[in-house]
């Protein structure tokens, strides 16, 4: 396929896995999460990516550098240049945190699923991301 075409904001509220890509381009590529009560997807950084969020529901904080944070909730967007430290932690103790992300270049392998946070952080130990 050469195109995306979807209900990205139906997509993203009935997805239930840590991280699943949906569709890679050559410079973009798109990814819904589900972060579970309390969860965060750990402090990382992409030296050559650029990558946007969008909160379809829940409530987070983005925390960059290790040390600004900023609350995000339902319909917000966060944009975090390449070379930024970040994290994206669910705040809610009872809610899951739904949210899409675009990578410019792409970041992961074409038809990544990542189940649970631990499936990813496994699959990060042996060099796919």
């Amino acid at each position: 396929m050469t195109e995306y075409v979807g209900a990205i904001e139906k997509q993203t509220l009935e997805n239930t896995y840590f991280r699943q890509v949906l569709f890679t381009a050559q410079h973009s590529q798109l990814v819904v999460m589900c972060l579970r009560p309390g969860e965060e997807i750990g402090d990382e950084v992409h030296p050559k990516v650029d990558q946007f969020f969008r909160i379809e529901r829940g409530e987070a904080k983005f925390v960059f550098n290790e040390k600004e944070e900023r609350p995000v909730h339902d319909g917000d967007a966060v944009v975090v240049p390449a070379g930024t430290y970040h994290n994206v932690v669910n705040t809610s103790k009872t809610a899951m945190l739904k949210l899409y992300t675009i990578y410019s270049p792409p970041n992961h392998p074409d038809g990544t699923i990542h189940k649970t946070k631990a499936e990813a952080e496994a699959a990060e130990l042996v060099g796919h991301r």
